[in-house]
């Protein structure tokens, strides 16, 4: 309780709504779904809307999986149905999808995106070039709800707590920086899933 609810909680350069999403985010990762319910009402306590909620969870989807977000997101609607909280649903189209996503993805890490694109074997197109512009970034990013810079943020904290995605880590670090979070807001982010990932 001390570490968890005292010196993690009462540190740190993350406001309130920051930290719940981090946390959420991590359970989800981590599919420790137990928690779930918990941290989605301490979310709405802390007051972290709905849709930011909801939002923080699909960002989780191109970097843990549709069933895996699914059941954290299950979890969360039962939250929600117990409140009478009802959410409109998506934001795209499927005519600018790939467009819209290579301009968000252009807009966060630069011309690295072209010089990725550039060096991608030709059997690896697809996945390196239009489902990940397309879903990952047109599906995703450009929804509304949440912003860039929190995106990015979700986006590591998702990443880091999955484990072995040492260069997507890398990757989004320098996307963070980007975007305006600092160094010490990641290092937070870390401490803030310290009591979920361990040391």
């Amino acid at each position: 309780d001390r570490l968890v609810y005292g010196e993690i909680v009462d540190g740190g350069t993350l406001d309130k709504r920051q930290k719940s999403l981090v946390a959420l985010v991590t359970l989800a990762a981590i599919q420790t779904l137990d928690e779930v319910k918990e941290h989605t009402e301490a979310a709405l306590r802390c007051g972290v809307s709905p849709v930011e909620i909801r939002e923080a969870l699909y960002q989780c989807a191109p970097y843990i999986g549709f069933p895996r977000t699914e059941s954290a997101l299950r979890l969360v609607n039962e939250v929600f149905a117990a409140h009478g909280i009802a959410l409109p649903l998506g934001t795209v189209t499927e005519d600018s999808r790939f467009a819209d996503g290579l301009a968000v993805q252009k807009g966060i890490f630069g011309e690295a995106i072209d010089k990725m694109h550039a060096a991608t074997p030709q059997g690896q197109k697809d996945i390196m070039v239009n489902f990940l512009s397309a879903f990952c970034f047109g599906d995703v990013y450009t929804r509304k709800g949440l912003d860039l810079k929190m995106r990015e943020l979700l986006t590591f904290t998702v990443i880091s707590a999955l484990g072995g995605c040492e260069a997507q880590v890398k990757a989004h670090v320098q996307g963070n920086a980007n975007m305006g979070n600092t160094r010490q807001n990641l290092i937070d982010a870390l401490a803030q899933m310290l009591p979920y990932i361990g040391f």
